[in-house]
């Protein structure tokens, strides 16, 4: 048996590489969930500890003490797509806690023109149909406490569905693991993402892809690549908290997102880039809360080649009374335009308060 273990290590970096990776592959699953962290920039993989810890940083449900739910609405690109997250989670015992979550990221209604005209070359718009494009990620985490108390760990099982209209189909699986970290009021969070790759198999429609396959003479005569491969990524998260008056806590956080790939990042290279995101807090003794963030540091090339840095800055506000905390996000995806604003909300319970 540990022969076989080994040989399975030695074999599947070489499986990999004969696989085709993607720079952007399931880009749905790094939107991020929960408007209290979109307002903060996404900077929370050491701080969070709640049932939104599923996603950001499956270490933090260590923190829950009883059953948790969270539901997210967003919706982006002014109303084309929806983005929706709900999750659940609850402590085992005293050092362990379990969760899962759904996210779908969608744009529906799409017309569907391959038909409009018919074998005679006549437009028929009767013959328009409407089909969605839509992404599903199913995540179940598992988390502890090591032996030494103020260390966790979690690791996150993901199962990934992608479904554009009748066209194609896939199936994805990957994991994630990350780490938290507290001496001396300071907090440390490592999360890896697609720790071991996140592997993606299509299945192509065939019929369909033959119905557009010459409608451009030259292109589409081939069959996509049916195979995928997310690279994996590592945010690596420090934060302090600091208690201003009675009545007011601030809490602030800087990240390190690093893709290992060359990308448009403020830190980028043949190697990979790093992104840095910071996030801030104020609450009034936890019942409202103010979040500011900046992020998305991008080099953006103009129309005479040169280059400009772009960040997008980020708000939110929360309300938490007796369990329940609703809060909302406004973000700008692009860093352009008023119409590229979107607004974010999420809620969360907390069942230890009814008990």
């Amino acid at each position: 048996m540990k022969y076989k273990i080994v040989l399975f290590l030695v074999a599947f970096p070489l499986f990999l590489k004969a696989q085709s990776f993607r720079n952007y592959s399931n880009e749905f699953l790094n939107i991020g969930v929960d408007a209290a962290a979109l307002g903060m920039s996404k900077a929370v993989v050491a701080t969070t500890n709640n049932v939104n810890a599923i996603y950001w940083n499956p270490a933090g449900l260590v923190g829950i003490k009883d059953y948790q739910g969270s539901l997210m609405y967003a919706s982006y690109f002014a109303g084309i797509s929806n983005y929706n997250h709900a999750a659940f989670a609850m402590p085992i015992d005293k050092i362990s806690a379990i969760g899962i979550s759904v996210i779908r990221f969608g744009v529906d209604d799409i017309l569907n023109t391959t038909e409009l005209i018919d074998s005679e070359g006549n437009i028929d718009f009767n013959r328009i149909s409407l089909f969605s494009a839509a992404d599903y990620a199913f995540n179940f985490a598992y988390a502890r406490n090591l032996i030494f108390k103020d260390v966790k760990i979690g690791v996150n099982a993901k199962i990934v569905r992608r479904i554009i209209g009748e066209f194609a189909t896939s199936w994805g699986f990957g994991f994630d693991a990350g780490l938290q970290f507290e001496r001396n009021n300071w907090k440390f969070g490592l999360m890896a993402r697609d720790i071991t790759t996140t592997y993606n198999s299509w299945i192509i429609n065939e019929d369909e892809f033959n119905k557009i396959k010459d409608a451009i003479p030259g292109q589409n005569q081939e069959l996509p690549e049916t195979t995928e491969i997310t690279k994996p990524k590592i945010q690596l998260g420090v934060a302090k908290d600091f208690r201003i008056g009675r009545l007011f806590n601030l809490q602030t956080e800087a990240d390190l997102n690093i893709r290992f790939e060359q990308t448009n990042d403020i830190f980028s290279s043949e190697v990979g880039s790093i992104d840095p995101a910071i996030g801030f807090q104020l609450d009034y003794d936890q019942l409202v809360y103010l979040r500011l963030g900046v992020g998305n540091f991008q080099y953006i090339t103009e129309y005479d080649n040169s280059k400009s840095l772009s960040t997008q800055p980020n708000f939110g506000v929360g309300f938490n009374y007796r369990g329940v905390q609703v809060d909302y996000a406004l973000t700008n995806i692009g860093s352009v335009g008023n119409a590229l604003y979107s607004n974010i909300f999420s809620i969360t319970f907390d069942y230890s308060f009814f008990r």
